[in-house]
């Protein structure tokens, strides 16, 4: 009797099988190593290109931040300064102070105090200093004092060795005087734009953008979530929704210049027309007119966001609130709406940090003017952050060089802000399930 024939893989060893077998495992674990650590190389290498921008900016910003001031002597009542108390304390006291020869006085007592050069070291705002410390202390007009004024660009250049020879000899003779003084540069954060780099300041550009970001939250937060609810709730499945959701995602993805031109067409050419015939409408520059267009550019990005945080309420919770005898209404508005609403506000804060960096749009309604004060409202001419620092790009003094990386310091302040008010909401008000 013959015996039953052995299966080929009890009669021979499996070791070329499994050999085979380790082999791919280890190919297989190579390569989730190799992805692993390319993952890693790409988060190393986007941290270092943040963290070199970060510190280019902070290498080149600092400066704009502090100030260079000289120690100046002077006698007003020695130079002939012929204003009385009077008249510092009339609404004409600038005027006054100005026309008396003030700015010769100021140019006079540098040159009698650092030499025959003495007048170039100063900032053509110096004698703005001297102006504000007399009305200060009228007293001055009548003893000889002290005020530290601004130093010129070019001063300020040769501190750091990058000035001109003639510069630089006045920073050495001034340095022994001890008439040399560095601080924070106030004038920096209280000021509006300038001809001269050492007297302009951000606050200008800076209240035009909260302006602006104040009218673009009013006009597309409510608009946009009460579009999400909408579509997502109440609307019928049909072709026009879904055209809708089509034109919404997108004019997402239209570019800003776009939006620009929009504001441009509407808001100041039809309406413009219509002021002509019926009276003045939306001014120009202003922040009322870039926050409907920034409104106008965000808006599809709340939608979006809001109908994603909408949607992953679960279904349970609709369910739940029906079954106890609550209205569709009350679903929505005490159910639902709650507990989506941290995804709608990250999204929201996330197009308006979108906004808030925006420049084409504002660039071609207006608002690129050079404002030397601070708006005072939402329709009186104003620019914002990211247009002042172009136009600042733009200038030919190398002492704006220093003020743009500075602005630049502070919109990237703002914007972090936003970001991190955004993580805030998201996890202060997040439902795990």
């Amino acid at each position: 009797m013959s015996k039953p024939a052995i299966p080929l893989d009890a009669r021979q060893p499996t070791d070329w099988r499994s050999a085979a077998m380790q082999k791919r495992i280890r190919r297989r674990y190579g390569a989730e190593r190799r992805f692993r650590l390319l993952g890693a190389a790409a988060v190393l290498l986007s941290a270092a290109f943040l963290a070199f921008l970060l510190l280019t900016m902070v290498a080149q910003g600092w400066r704009g931040f502090t100030t260079t001031q000289l120690a100046l002597p002077i006698d007003l009542k020695a130079a002939g300064m012929k204003i009385t108390r009077d008249q510092l304390s009339s609404p004409a006291a600038d005027l006054a102070l100005a026309s008396g020869g003030l700015e010769d006085a100021v140019q006079n007592a540098a040159a009698a105090a650092f030499g025959p050069d003495g007048a170039t070291y100063l900032a053509p705002s110096a004698w703005v200093s001297v102006r504000d410390a007399i009305k200060r202390d009228p007293g001055m007009l009548e003893r000889r004092t002290v005020v530290r004024v601004p130093a010129a660009t070019g001063f300020d250049q040769a501190l750091t060795g990058a000035g001109d020879p003639m510069m630089e000899a006045g920073v050495a003779r001034l340095t022994r005087q001890d008439a040399i003084h560095r601080g924070f540069n106030w004038t920096f954060l209280h000021e509006s734009d300038s001809t001269d780099p050492v007297a302009v300041g951000i606050w200008g550009a800076l209240k035009g953008s909260l302006l602006t970001m104040a009218i673009t939250f009013l006009i597309a937060f409510p608009v946009g979530v009460l579009s999400a609810i909408y579509l997502e709730e109440y609307a019928p499945k049909n072709r026009w929704t879904d055209l809708i959701e089509v034109s919404i995602n997108n004019l997402a993805a239209v570019p800003s210049i776009i939006f620009g031109l929009l504001g441009l067409a509407v808001f100041l050419g039809t309406w413009e027309i219509g002021g002509r015939l019926y009276g003045p409408m939306l001014p120009r520059s202003a922040p009322l007119v870039g926050g409907v267009t920034l409104a106008l550019m965000i808006m599809p990005v709340i939608v979006i966001a809001s109908r994603n945080a909408i949607k992953g309420v679960p279904p349970s919770i609709r369910d739940a609130a029906l079954g106890i005898g609550a209205s569709p209404i009350q679903v929505v508005f005490h159910h639902v709406l709650p507990l989506a609403m941290p995804g709608i506000l990250t999204g929201t804060i996330i197009g308006m940090a979108r906004a808030l960096g925006e420049t084409a749009p504002l660039l071609l309604i207006g608002m690129r003017a050079f404002i030397v004060t601070p708006p005072g409202g939402f329709t009186d001419p104003s620019t914002v952050l990211p247009v002042q620092i172009f136009l600042w790009s733009d200038e030919v003094s190398r002492g704006f060089v220093e003020k743009t990386s500075a602005a630049i310091l502070v919109l990237l302040a703002v914007l972090l802000a936003m970001n991190g008010l955004a993580i805030y909401l998201r996890n202060k008000f997040e439902t795990r399930w």
